[in-house]
């Protein structure tokens, strides 16, 4: 087995109600002021004052950018940028899900490094650490709190850019389930498929290591078992956490193993129809991994077991499709819609999307490589 490196934060704080033991110990660190990175949704529910009230307390103050979109673009880590500047700001917090954590993350990257988000577009571009990042989770999905990925969608071109850089990791990620328990509905379906995704992604990469099987796998079981119930009843404290660390887990699986083609395709879906990405993985999962089961059946059969089908006496094959209907229904019963279609998804943009997800592909570690009339195949499977 080639060597390889594990990233994620040095500390990581879990469990219902540690974001008071996270605010003591980044309290302790010497940082005077913040900029926090949110947005407006989090903003009208009372959260963003709650957190920097409690930031107060120990005596740190707190500039707040709110602006965040929810695919967070090259103006937004502009106008973040220009805030922790005016404002002499010596840390940066994210609050929020994926969006604010991956639009901090461009702001504290450029801010030690110059230059624009879009230098860094690729695989370690940056030559210094950014800006110290505090990354407080408030939903279930994205683990852009513990990894080095960032997305930041270019306006002029609608395409996303992935900057993954070791850099960009944040310094100190909290997940306190209690901050996710008003969690809408919507929203922790689709960042609930999106951890799934991460974790099968990383579980099929052909990068794979002992230690992130070990993630992926844990993390599909445990959204098998608590995703439908945190949905179904969003104060549910077990399923809450359950989910909390189910989406850490395939953070740390992906991070390190990366990702494959439903990301690449789903990139482009938000980039350029502004979509929300834990819907769009939703919707392609399935279909890309009938793509991968004509190589890697075995690896979907260990899917398949941790999703909680009975495979007793089925070959590979065989249980590879049982993974595979078991991802589609677990995506109807919290109301995934059916096909990109219903997205609002065109047939006649395919081919320009197909053409920009294999270029996005590039570096990414699926275990069946595709051709463009291959890729424009697999989105028409999931219209």
């Amino acid at each position: 087995m080639a060597a390889f490196q594990f990233y994620m934060p040095t500390v990581n704080y879990m469990g219902y109600g540690c974001l008071q033991d996270a605010v003591k110990d980044i309290a302790s660190r010497d940082f005077k002021k913040a900029l926090l990175v949110t947005d407006q949704g989090l903003l009208s529910t009372g959260l963003v004052d709650k957190v920097t009230t409690l930031f107060s307390q120990h005596g740190l103050q707190a500039v707040v950018y709110d602006k965040t979109r929810p695919n967070p673009n090259i103006t937004n880590v502009k106008e973040g940028l220009q805030l922790l500047k005016d404002n002499q700001c010596d840390f940066v917090i994210s609050l929020g899900g994926g969006s604010p954590h991956d639009c901090a993350k461009g702001i504290a990257l450029v801010a030690t490094n110059g230059g624009e988000i879009k230098d860094y577009e690729g695989l370690n571009k940056s030559a210094k650490p950014q800006l110290p990042l505090v990354s407080i989770n408030t939903t279930a999905g994205t683990a852009s709190e513990i990894t080095r990925f960032s997305i930041i969608t270019n306006e002029t071109t609608h395409i996303k850019m992935a900057i993954v850089d070791k850099h960009t990791t944040p310094i100190i990620s909290v997940n306190d389930s209690e901050l996710m328990m008003g969690m809408p509905t919507a929203l922790t379906a689709a960042t609930g498929m999106d951890a799934l995704t991460h974790a099968v992604e990383a579980y099929v990469s052909t990068i794979a290591t002992p230690v992130t099987d070990a993630c992926a796998l844990k993390a599909i079981e445990l959204i098998s078992q608590h995703l439908r119930n945190a949905v179904v009843d969003g104060q549910n404290k077990e399923a809450r956490e359950g989910m909390a660390y189910a989406q850490l887990l395939a953070g740390m699986a992906f991070n390190n193993a990366s990702l494959g083609y439903v990301h690449a395709m789903a990139h482009q879906l938000g980039g350029f129809y502004d979509l929300p990405h834990g819907v769009c993985n939703a919707v392609l999962l399935p279909h890309v991994q009938v793509y991968n089961s004509q190589v890697c059946p075995e690896r979907l059969k260990d899917v398949a077991k941790a999703m909680g089908c009975d495979i007793h006496d089925l070959d590979a094959s065989d249980a590879a499709a049982a993974a595979i209907t078991a991802m589609k229904k677990l995506a109807a019963d919290v109301n995934i819609p059916a096909g990109l279609t219903a997205l609002g998804v065109k047939q006649e943009d395919l081919a320009t999307l197909a053409d920009n997800a294999l270029k996005d592909a590039c570096g990414l570690t699926n275990p069946k490589q595709a051709t463009h009339e291959e890729i424009v195949e697999i989105f028409k499977a999931a219209m």
